[in-house]
């Protein structure tokens, strides 16, 4: 596997210095190792305990303290009571536990002047982000499920998230733990039917593989691979219109172009006017708005904001 990665070194210089995410379970692990052994010296380890696990979430940390001073890195490690966040947001667990990840390393990136983080997302973790969004009414951006490398805004930072082992599967890993002697932390909470994530690993994905008589992940994964590839066409070609950046958008220009860009040509305006939440209905909703004869001359934006037709253009309020 380090062969593998070995390209790694070409992208990212290893003098540099990067954050990496270490929860203690077997994928960090692992990935900080393969970090180690391809010359990474300046990592900082970031460690969230989410809380939820009484002890074993306080042992998870020690684990990955330990780790880190025996590695010689540095170590930036928080706690976040996970369950009380979801509460007080109306959050499901799954999606206060991410946002507080990300807030965390956001914080930490600011703090230690370091936009680049080495996070350990794998190729089944692909295989199941792809199903998620495609029962969820994802387009092709969202069946291309996580990219190897993007650039994600959080709390007024932009942060880096690099991804090296999207390409590695589990069973991998697995193996270059056993390998290496490498010890990491169980994680019970994997098994728990009550998350999304598990009932696809554990039940959805190997019932879709007895219906079809073979293992579904491969082909999962390559949908994934051929959907960034033509994204990253259509996002080329989005970024050639002009207007994309002007707090107005002309209906006149949108409508002269094919379907597939004016959805992603909205979406993306929409994104830079700072509008979060844009799914598959608020862009059909917008581009009602330019139809010949529309009746309707503004639809509602999340967080009581608008978007308008006036004058041969669109724009948010």
């Amino acid at each position: 596997m380090i062969q593998e990665l070995e390209p790694l070194r070409e992208k990212y210089a290893v003098k540099r210095r990067y954050l990496v995410g270490v929860s203690g379970g077997l994928d960090s692990v692992v990935l900080l190792h393969l970090l180690h052994q391809l010359g990474y010296r300046k990592l900082i380890v970031v460690h969230l305990n989410h809380v939820l696990r009484g002890r074993d979430s306080g042992a998870d940390a020690a684990f990955v303290r330990r780790l880190a001073a025996r590695l010689g890195y540095d170590l930036e490690s928080h706690r976040e009571d996970v369950r009380r966040l979801a509460k007080l947001e109306k959050q499901s667990i799954e999606t206060a536990a991410r946002e507080a990840r990300y807030a965390c390393f956001a914080r930490v990136a600011r703090r230690r002047r370091c936009k680049k983080i080495f996070l350990a997302h794998h190729a089944d973790d692909q295989v199941e982000t792809v199903l998620m969004n495609l029962f969820r009414g994802a387009g092709s951006r969202g069946l291309g499920g996580m990219r190897e490398s993007v650039i994600r805004e959080i709390d007024g930072v932009s942060l880096e998230i690099l991804r090296p082992l999207l390409p590695v599967w589990r069973c991998q890993l697995s193996k270059y733990a056993e390998e290496h002697g490498l010890r990491f932390r169980e994680d019970a909470s994997n098994e728990d039917r009550r998350f999304l994530r598990n009932r696809i690993r554990h039940d959805l994905i190997p019932q879709l593989g007895e219906v079809f008589g073979r293992d579904v992940r491969l082909p999962v994964w390559r949908l994934a691979e051929q959907c960034q590839a033509e994204s990253a066409c259509l996002d080329g070609l989005v970024e050639e219109v002009a207007g994309i950046e002007e707090p107005r958008l002309s209906v006149r220009r949108l409508r002269q172009l094919p379907l597939a860009l004016q959805r992603r040509l909205v979406h993306a305006w929409l994104r830079r006017q700072g509008v979060s939440e844009v799914d598959f209905d608020t862009v059909e909703a917008a581009l009602a708005l330019i139809e010949e004869g529309a009746q309707v001359a503004k639809i509602n934006l999340p967080k009581k904001r608008h978007l308008r037709r006036r004058q041969g253009f669109l724009f948010v309020e």
